[in-house]
């Protein structure tokens, strides 16, 4: 089964997990970018901070296998 993650700052992700969304914490660049190369094969889709987005290159979000959404700020 596909499951959803929610990638950035803790303080805007947190209330995700309320829902069952999977965190994946993460306050700086080097952290967005370790959990990106390392993302679990059952996420389908990632809902990301705009720090996260920011933080990733954006042919890495379009070559993504997996559905990606940016929140709004």
């Amino acid at each position: 089964m596909t499951q959803i993650a929610v990638l950035g700052e803790p303080v805007r992700t947190a209330g995700y997990g309320l829902v069952g969304v999977r965190l994946l914490p993460a306050t700086t660049a080097a952290e967005v970018r370790r959990w990106w190369r390392e993302l679990p094969t059952e996420i389908g889709i990632v809902l990301l901070t705009p720090a996260a987005a920011g933080a990733l290159d954006p042919q890495a979000l379009d070559s993504a296998a997996v559905l990606t959404v940016v929140l709004p700020a």
